[in-house]
């Protein structure tokens, strides 16, 4: 299905774009390339195929139990930055 320039400058009027017309041209060859492929789409037999929402199941994921593991020293937490004070991260002061 090949858009004309009025369809596309109708579609751009909905959208509230403004469109050179360069883009009205390239726009015109990329919609109607997307109706082409909608239209190829639309002759695949689906008769046995169930309506779904979703195609593939869902199951809800659920947060698993905490388990206490052992975290790493400060001293190798602290090893790459830029500036540590008394066993901290020092950073810039974000409000005066």
């Amino acid at each position: 299905m090949k858009l004309s320039r009025e369809e596309v400058l109708h579609i751009a009027l909905l959208a509230r774009l403004g469109l050179t017309e360069t883009e009205v041209n390239s726009l015109s060859e990329q919609l109607s390339d997307i109706l082409e492929n909608f239209e190829a789409l639309r002759q695949v037999d689906t008769t046995d195929v169930p309506p779904t929402a979703q195609s593939i199941p869902l199951q809800n994921v659920m947060r698993s139990d905490d388990e206490v593991t052992p975290s790493l020293p400060p001293s190798q937490i602290l090893a790459n930055a830029p500036q540590t004070e008394e066993g901290f991260f020092r950073v810039r002061a974000v409000l005066e």
